[in-house]
């Protein structure tokens, strides 16, 4: 990963995309809460895309993939969506055995959104 401890370079690499983290919990799986720069009806596209693509170029250093479950926030207490990046699907993709249409498809068919404010 880096030089920092597992919940900091998450942290920092998703920061380093353009996510607003709120929190990471990491276990079994990667728990991140982040706030969207987008608070709109439905979740952005392109943003869960950075967060996905933080994900990624951790797996091609020292984190191993895990499954992500991730809450996006408009506001404090304001849930926007809920997704999720497998951890079968970073290998594959790491492997190439899922190409980035592929893996985007399979991210935001897990996409739920919450009603409007």
């Amino acid at each position: 990963m880096n030089d920092l401890k597992p919940k900091a370079a998450v942290e920092e690499e998703l920061r380093g995309n353009g996510i607003s983290v709120e929190s990471v919990s990491l276990g079994e799986s990667v728990s991140i809460v982040y706030l969207t720069s987008f608070p709109d009806i439905h979740a952005d596209h392109g943003e869960i895309g950075r967060a996905v693509k933080a994900f990624l170029e951790l797996s091609q250093g020292e984190w191993e993939p895990t499954t992500v479950e991730a809450t996006v926030l408009r506001s404090d207490d304001d849930v926007q969506a809920m997704w999720e990046l497998k951890e079968a699907w970073v290998h594959g993709y790491n492997e190439y055995r899922l190409d980035d249409y592929e893996l985007t498809d399979l991210v935001l068919d897990t996409l739920v959104e919450e009603d409007a404010p």
